[in-house]
C-alpha cells in the first residue's frame, strides 16, 4: 500500500462520524415512542451504519470485500441524510439542526469517497508489460 497506512478509526474523520451518530442517538432519544419507532430506528441504524461498515471494510483482507463496505457506508451516509430531510419536514427535529447535520454527512460523505478512490488505486493490479514474440 502506498503511504502510511493508519486503521479507519484513527481518521479525524471517523472521530466526525462518531459524534454525528451519537448525536442522532441523543435526539431520537427524547422523542416519542411513535416517532422513534419508525423514522427514529432507521435514522439510528443509518448513522451507526456509517461507521460500522467502516471498520468492516478496513479490517477486510481482500480489497473487493473491502470497497463493497465502503460502498455500504457511503450509502448508509446517503439514507442518514434522506432521514435527516424526513425529520426536518416532520417536525421531529429542528430545521437548522437538520441542516447542520446534513453539512456534516455531505463532508463526511466526500471524506467516504476520498477513501474508495485511494483503496481503489492501492489494489490496482499489477499488469506485466506485453511481451514481443516472433513467429
Amino acid at each position: 500500500m502506498p503511504g502510511r497506512y493508519m486503521p479507519i478509526e484513527e481518521l479525524e474523520m471517523f472521530s466526525q462520524i462518531e459524534a454525528v451518530a451519537d448525536e442522532i442517538w441523543g435526539m431520537v432519544a427524547k422523542w416519542d415512542f411513535f416517532a422513534k419507532d419508525t423514522t427514529g430506528k432507521q435514522l439510528v441504524r443509518a448513522a451507526d451504519s456509517i461507521g460500522a461498515n467502516l471498520v468492516e471494510g478496513d479490517g477486510c483482507h481482500h480489497h473487493r470485500d473491502s470497497l463493497n463496505f465502503f460502498h455500504n457506508a457511503r450509502a448508509a451516509a446517503r439514507e442518514t441524510k434522506y432521514f435527516l430531510a424526513r425529520c426536518s419536514k416532520r417536525k421531529l427535529i429542528l430545521q437548522q439542526t437538520g441542516d447542520r447535520l446534513t453539512l456534516e454527512i455531505d463532508s463526511i460523505l466526500r471524506q467516504i469517497n476520498a477513501i474508495i478512490r485511494t483503496r481503489r488505486e492501492w489494489f490496482v493490479t499489477v499488469k506485466e508489460p506485453e511481451a514481443e514474440y516472433t513467429v
